[in-house]
């Protein structure tokens, strides 16, 4: 992760893609969301969806394990102490606007749209972003905002 001073408002990272295949659709389902569309071609084609379909669940856990990998390799790569990763107060505005199905490739993507300081948490800030997946033909199918405290380079003096 970068230094809270490192980041700017606007600042966009693209941080890797995914192309679902239908056995991974359906063994997440089976653990996580069992839901007919999800488990099964025939099952999925009575339904509104009309064929198999990842969870929208799905679709965060991966934008969140390439979030993850990103900030990692970048760490590695300015060759520098990473800066201590704070949790996430959450996130909101969780849409789903189109579905996932099996052989889309995302994009996973965020852009910094809020820098706070934390009067009540020195030594940290709060990133949020505006994160995003987008298929193989540019269509938006997830968006959310995330939160995460982001540990200053310089600790505040008391």
């Amino acid at each position: 992760m970068k230094y809270f001073e490192d980041l700017q408002c606007g600042a966009r990272e693209d941080f890797g893609s995914h192309t679902f295949t239908a056995d991974e659709i359906k063994a997440y389902a089976r653990r996580f969301d069992p839901q007919p569309f999800h488990l099964d071609e025939v099952a999925a084609a009575a339904t509104h969806f009309g064929v198999l379909t990842a969870s929208g669940w799905h679709t965060v856990a991966l934008w969140t394990r390439h979030f993850i990998d990103h900030w990692r390799r970048a760490q590695e790569a300015r060759g520098e102490p990473p800066a201590e990763a704070g949790p996430s107060p959450g996130i909101r505005d969780l849409r789903w606007p189109r579905p996932v199905h099996a052989g889309d490739t995302l994009a996973f993507a965020l852009e910094i749209v809020e820098l706070r300081e934390m009067a009540k948490r020195p030594g940290w800030g709060l990133m949020v972003g505006q994160a995003s997946a987008t298929n193989q033909r540019g269509e938006l199918v997830m968006t959310f905002r995330a939160a995460k405290f982001v540990r200053k380079r310089v600790p505040v003096g008391p």
